[in-house]
């Protein structure tokens, strides 16, 4: 039995499948606090991740006692860009700045003119990465900054729980700022940019190898033998493409999460930082990954839900079935701020085209269409930096929606698969790290993609009004951000 545990922005998820890649069962914890002290702030206590996690695994151990105490190999996944901070006694020294936390925009833009960053990361330095996140904490919390002996991602600092182990891998450290991505390793020269070097640095292995073993203590509380083996695991999109297969050149997948991605994978590394794509190691071994990346896409909608009163659920489904060509009321879904293409965290939201007749269901179809046209930029962005798609298939709890995968695929004019009935996200993912870490199997043998149970085709009689509709949202960014100065 092979375990994945996947860090996410709101829960902890633990999944149990067998040698055969049978998912025996999964557990989920109660949410995760994240607290937003001030505008544009984010942040968690590492010590909730491991309440979590040990939420998740009392859950899936008392559902699955006898699969549970086989457990041979252990996966990793979690949201990426984190910095969990870490004194000379493994002690944190302050809450982890979060993916989605905005403060450090300035320190990120200062970095950023820097121009060895983007030629040896391939990448912008987003504000939401961890390296402008440690120059804002050595500006404003110098105390804490001279504390710090390791950075650590947030399925890392799991990890540091779990082993004892300060290790990372290359798909989550390279969304740091500080990995030469083409090299697979930490740039000397970027961590002294930040007044950092390599001793505080995790040690880098592939997500597929060894990165650990479990403790003697938990593995006693957990009822599992100590020693077993905890692979290198992946950030969250990686693992969620380790979970859907998308490993191969030409693979792609659209998530609809919290954020919104549209993920590649590449058998070469292909860096375009000017596209605001990321371009990221993969969890195998000379992998490569593109991905453009919305902050929001189903936060859009749970934002419309908590002012309208409605579920999201039936939100959507008071569109019905059937996809409606645009009202002409637009809505762009920068609730903070974006990345893909903009690079912009200062711009914030808007609905445009508003009049008596714009109730709540015009209201709702506005904001599908606001991601599915963020999504869609996201693509031509891909396009700039070499990538062609021809298909992509849907994960994510938007995914669950068929009006919105349809108007995906019309925006995108790519045809959207679903994969057939299974959980095949990041903590599938990582168990699947893990069944390769323990056993050595060959990963093109176990990172298969699943069938697929449907394809939603672009509705081409809107497909003209799409694109007149995606021609008018582009148009507004600039309008609206010379409005807020």
């Amino acid at each position: 039995m092979y375990l994945g545990i996947d860090l996410g922005t709101s829960s902890v998820k633990a999944m149990l499948i067998d040698d055969r890649q049978t998912v025996i069962g999964s557990a989920s914890s109660k949410e995760v606090t994240t607290h937003r002290p001030h505008a544009g702030w984010s942040e968690q206590d590492p010590a909730d991740w491991i309440r979590a996690t040990e939420e998740a695994i009392a859950g899936l151990k008392a559902a699955h006692p006898e699969a549970f105490a086989s457990v041979s190999g252990i996966g990793l996944s979690g949201h990426m860009h984190g910095a969990t901070l870490i004194d000379a006694e493994d002690k944190v020294l302050r809450p982890c700045i979060m993916w989605n936390d905005t403060r450090s925009h300035r320190e990120a833009a200062a970095l950023d003119a820097d121009p060895r960053f983007r030629a040896i990361t391939g990448n912008i330095v987003f504000p939401g990465f961890t390296a402008p996140k440690l120059a804002w904490v050595k500006a404003n919390e110098p105390d804490v900054f001279g504390k710090v002996r390791k950075v650590l991602l947030p399925k890392d600092y799991l990890r540091l729980w779990l082993t004892g182990e300060h290790l990372s891998e290359m798909s989550d450290s390279a969304g740091t700022s500080w990995l030469d991505t083409g090299a697979r390793r930490w740039s000397q020269a970027l961590l002294a940019a930040t007044d950092l070097d390599e001793s505080q640095m995790p040690g880098l292995v592939e997500g597929t190898a060894v990165a650990g073993r479990l403790r003697g203590e938990i593995a006693a509380r957990w009822g599992l033998a100590a020693g077993i083996v905890v692979a290198g695991g992946a950030g969250d999109n990686a693992a969620s493409a380790c979970g859907m297969g998308t490993v191969r050149e030409g693979a792609a997948f659209v998530s609809l999460g919290t954020s919104g991605v549209l993920f590649a994978a590449n058998g070469r590394y292909l860096p375009n930082p000017e596209s605001a794509v990321h371009a990221f190691c993969h969890a195998l071994p000379d992998t490569w990954h593109q991905m453009g990346v919305i902050l929001s896409a189903t936060d859009a909608l749970n934002w419309h839900s908590r002012v309208t009163g409605a579920s999201a659920a039936s939100l959507t489904g008071e569109l019905g079935d059937t996809l409606k060509a645009p009202s002409g009321v637009t809505f762009l879904p920068y609730l903070s701020g974006e990345r893909t293409p903009h690079n912009d965290a200062a711009i914030r939201g808007v609905f445009a085209g508003l009049a008596h007749e714009s109730d709540r269901v015009v209201l709702t179809q506005a904001v599908l269409e606001g991601v599915s046209f963020a999504l869609r930029d996201s693509l031509e962005a891909l396009k700039a930096a070499g990538t062609e798609l021809t298909r992509v298939t849907a994960i994510g709890g938007g995914s669950r929606s068929r009006y919105w995968l349809a108007s995906i695929a019309t925006a995108l004019d790519l045809p959207v698969d679903l994969p057939a009935d299974g959980d095949f996200g990041a903590a599938f993912g990582a168990a699947r790290l893990a069944l390769i870490a323990a056993t050595g199997a060959n990963p093109a043998d176990v990172l298969t993609p699943p069938a697929t149970a449907e394809t939603i085709e672009p509705v081409r009689a809107h497909s003209a009004a799409y694109e007149e509709a995606y021609q008018r949202y582009r148009r507004l960014y600039p309008a609206v951000k010379a409005a807020m100065g």
